[in-house]
Parts: C-alpha cells; sequence; structure tokens
C-alpha cells in the first residue's frame, strides 16, 4: 500500500511539472550573469530583494570588480554604496568581500562546484548554493525558496517549513534531471498565480490536481 502511494504521489508530481512546462515554457533564472562568479554575487544579494532590482545593480558592480581578485580588495564603504539599494547592505558587502578573500585563498579564485565548498563561504546557504550548482554549473540541484515552499505545501508535496527538509522531500519525488528546472517553474508560477497569502486559483491550470482547491480530492 505505501509503495503504491508513494508511485502515486510521483505520478501526480510528474504531471504537475508537465502542466507548469506548458504553462511556463520560459521559465529561468531571472538574474543577469555572464559566469559562476556573477551569478553567486548576484544570488547573494537577491535574498531580501527582488531580482529586478539585483539586475540593475550588478553591472556597475561587476564593472568595478569583474572576479573575486578584484572584489576581495574592495573598499567597505564603496562596495556598501553599490550595493545599498539592495537592502541589509553592510552584511552583504561585508559577506561578499569575505567570500572573495577565501575564494582566492583556498580555491584560487574559482567558484567551486561543490555544495559543502559553497555553504562554507560568508552569506552563502544551501539556497544559494543550489542556484549556483543548477544554473552556472548544469549539476542537479533543487532550489527552495519562499516560492517553492509555499507551492510544495500547497499541493501536498511537503508538509514540512524547514526548506532542508523540503529539499529533501522534493528531491525524492522529483526526477534528478528535473530538480533545477523544476524550482524555476514553481517560481514562476508562484510569481504569476500561486502567490502569497492569497493564490489566484480560479486562473490556475494546476486547480483540478490541487488540493487545496478541493477539486482533487478522489484522486
Amino acid at each position: 500500500m505505501k509503495r503504491a502511494s508513494c508511485s502515486s504521489r510521483v505520478r501526480k508530481a510528474a504531471e504537475i511539472l508537465a502542466i507548469l512546462e506548458r504553462s511556463y515554457p520560459d521559465a529561468h533564472c531571472a538574474l543577469n550573469y555572464e559566469n559562476p562568479y556573477q551569478l553567486l554575487v548576484a544570488t547573494v544579494l537577491s535574498a531580501q530583494c527582488t531580482d529586478v532590482r539585483v539586475n540593475l545593480v550588478t553591472p556597475a558592480l561587476f564593472s568595478r570588480y569583474p572576479d573575486p581578485a578584484a572584489l576581495s580588495l574592495a573598499a567597505l564603504p564603496e562596495l556598501e554604496a553599490l550595493v545599498r539599494s539592495t537592502g541589509f547592505y553592510h552584511h552583504k558587502a561585508r559577506n561578499l568581500i569575505e567570500s572573495a578573500r577565501r575564494l582566492c585563498g583556498a580555491y584560487r579564485g574559482e567558484i567551486p562546484r561543490e555544495l559543502d565548498a559553497l555553504v562554507s563561504l560568508p552569506g552563502v546557504g544551501r539556497k544559494t548554493a543550489n542556484v549556483v550548482l543548477g544554473n552556472a554549473f548544469g549539476l542537479p540541484s533543487m532550489v527552495v525558496d519562499t516560492h517553492v515552499k509555499r507551492i510544495s505545501n500547497r499541493l501536498g508535496w511537503t508538509c514540512q517549513s524547514d526548506p532542508v527538509k523540503i529539499e529533501t522531500e522534493l528531491s525524492a519525488l522529483i526526477p534528478q534531471e528535473k530538480w533545477t528546472q523544476a524550482g524555476h517553474l514553481l517560481i514562476a508560477h508562484g510569481r504569476s498565480l500561486c502567490k502569497a497569502p492569497t493564490p489566484l486559483c480560479s486562473r490556475c491550470p494546476l486547480s483540478p490536481l490541487c488540493p487545496r482547491t478541493g477539486v482533487d480530492r478522489a484522486r
């Protein structure tokens, strides 16, 4: 019985992802970047900030500090001025400088491809690390941000609130080769329709499959 239930959940999740793929065919990382270093910095800045705002800030930032070596030598006040509009600028600027120094000292200025190495950098959590691994390096990674957390709970894919536990459960439910794109699809859906606090259920293509609507209780 347990195996059948698990199989049903996996099948339904695949059906939901297929609908999202048709609904958001252009879902992708909304941050502008040209290399792993730029994506790492942009993702750190995106905490408690919109991707749109970060994309306005990063051209000047990357022009001034084109690589970890340059960023490691940045004066804190100057960097703070460049990232001020992203919020929490003092902590972000300090963490970026410290991370750049560690990258130069431990990784010869290269962005590591291992999650444990990335999360050891100041200001880099699992979400940021997974964004970099999945998008800059093409490695399977399950990003859990506020949209993914909200939607996965609404869909009944998890009842967890801890992002690490959610990541573990989603990784078991979704095929590895779809982890990265699944994150993009859920984020796109969260921004478009499955909003907080009130989702636009009447317009949602997932309504027939969503436990929240009550339409699919018999499946």
